[in-house]
């Protein structure tokens, strides 16, 4: 199997099609919301942009990965509304793009994510979960957000992330970068969650 960074290095040049733009107000500011193809995978992302972009400044970049328990239901069984919610409220005030890549349940799909959910409350964990049905802890690809990023001209960015393995990923398909903490406190279901991220995905978490 394919490591994760020969997987991101192989995506590094895949392409993207520019479906459809949109004006969209919302609650946290008016965006400019376009919407792109993955061309190998079918999956529909999202750019979801605030203000111009400067070349003599890095641009406010947030990648968010779907999470429909999360973003929709307002789950508490993990910190995603929150960075959702964050990353929309950034770049509404600082300009920027987040990019919202359909890649639920770290790429293992809705339905498999609820199974690991299952099987996380019979006391596996997070990851332990993952490979009890097959998969990898993270099965999540970045090729195609680089790809967007450069069709909007953007090499220059300052990422909201813990992961490193998104600076990693991005920094392998050529773009500059810094990052930028993007936490938030833990609460009562999640905790362990955000404990197991940052143990064995190498989340870069503040949790004492």
């Amino acid at each position: 199997m394919a490591s994760p960074l020969e997987r991101h290095r192989s995506l590094d040049l895949e392409p993207v099609s520019r479906i459809a733009e949109a004006h969209i107000p919302s609650v946290f500011g008016a965006f400019t919301v376009t919407g792109f193809l993955e061309r190998s995978s079918g999956k529909e992302h999202l750019a979801i942009q605030s203000g111009e972009s400067h070349a003599d400044r890095r641009t406010p970049v947030r990648l968010h990965s779907e999470c429909w328990t999360g973003d929709v239901l307002g789950s508490l069984r993990c910190d995603c509304r929150q960075q959702f919610h964050a990353g929309l409220e950034h770049i509404a005030e600082h300009g920027g793009l987040l990019l919202y890549l359909r890649q639920e349940g770290r790429g293992i799909g809705l339905l498999n994510k609820l199974k690991a959910y299952a099987l996380q409350e019979q006391g596996l964990d997070t990851v332990e979960a993952n490979h009890a049905l097959g998969f990898p802890d993270d099965l999540r690809t970045y090729g195609a957000a680089a790809a967007i990023l450069r069709h909007f001209g953007i090499r220059r960015i300052r990422l909201l992330t813990n992961n490193p393995r998104k600076v990693s990923a991005l920094e392998q398909c050529g773009l500059d970068l810094e990052r930028e903490p993007h936490a938030f406190s833990a609460n009562l279901f999640n905790i362990h969650y955000l404990q197991t991220k940052a143990a064995k995905s190498g989340h870069l978490l503040d949790l004492g």
